[in-house]
């Protein structure tokens, strides 16, 4: 176990060694400002430290983003508006929804491609290309049509995040049903199996290992899909939310412990199906 916690650590030591660095690099600037207006000489430890402290830094120190963090997480209520876990909820919620629709969406694509010829040269060209629009520019028009017709709220952000999660989960299983090879494909058909008893009994459960590892790229596919879709939208709750507020009034710790507390939901969410994973393969007998 030490073998293989030592090497993240070392690494999340190292990052956060070159995070300090760069805190000194780019609030120096301001904090000579300071002292130049003040006329007043800053020693080497004095610069540093005012480096780490400021109130609205370039970019804050990692010590500076844990107490904030600790702040609106412990020291707040969850059901206070200025609690991250208030706002990872409403940000999680859309993730999990627009989630659940990618997937069910993704995994009928996938079976009508492998299936179906036609589906395979027609529709899969066009989700491959329904992938180069950017997420900004179409965020804010499925945003405005459905305000238009009078849905608003988790809905349009839970469809931007569909619309983000869909595409690796049809990749993928296009990939795993496909992946018996001809040898099993003839033995079904020895066997007198029909189509669907060829699906359950052969290409789906070849498909597992690839479902998993698709749903998780799409999970946090599906966790950039929520908080944008939050940005247009004025909302005001979320982590989208956050991060908006607080390049408004330019509040940059704030904003980074909003993208930490991001990727760390984005982590709890994806270890989730990874556990999900590693019983389902193990029961099954793939793992």
């Amino acid at each position: 176990m030490m073998r293989s916690v030592f090497p993240v650590l070392a690494v999340v030591a190292v990052l956060i060694a070159i995070w300090y660095a760069a805190a000194v690099w780019l609030n120096t600037p301001w904090a000579l400002d300071k002292a130049k207006r003040a006329e007043v000489t800053l020693s080497t430890s004095d610069l540093i430290a005012d480096t780490w402290a400021q109130d609205k830094p370039k970019l804050p120190a990692p010590h500076q983003v844990a107490i904030e963090i600790w702040n609106t997480t412990v020291e707040k209520k969850i059901t206070s508006k200025r609690s991250l876990i208030y706002h990872s909820w409403i940000t999680m919620s859309a993730t999990v929804l627009g989630f659940a629709l990618g997937t069910a969406l993704g995994f009928a694509l996938a079976v009508g491609i492998v299936y179906n010829r036609v589906m395979d040269m027609s529709v899969m060209p066009w989700v491959i290309a329904s992938q180069t629009i950017p997420i900004l520019a179409i965020a804010p028009m499925i945003i405005v049509v459905l305000n238009a017709v009078g849905i608003s709220g988790l809905l349009p952000k839970a469809l931007i995040s569909m619309y983000l999660s869909f595409f690796p989960v049809v990749v993928g299983m296009v990939k795993g049903l496909r992946s018996p090879d001809a040898m099993q494909l003839d033995q079904m058909r020895t066997w007198n199996a029909s189509g669907g008893q060829e699906f359950i009994k052969l290409r789906l459960p070849a498909s597992m290992p690839y479902l998993f590892t698709s749903m998780k790229i799409a999970m946090a596919a599906s966790l950039v899909g929520a908080i944008v879709g939050e940005l247009p939208t004025g909302a005001v709750a979320g982590l989208g939310a956050r991060l908006l507020a607080g390049s408004y009034y330019g509040q940059t710790v704030q904003i980074w412990s909003a993208l930490l507390m991001a990727a760390a939901l984005a982590a709890v969410l994806v270890g989730v199906i990874g556990a999900i994973q590693r019983v389902t393969l193990k029961r099954m007998g793939l793992a």
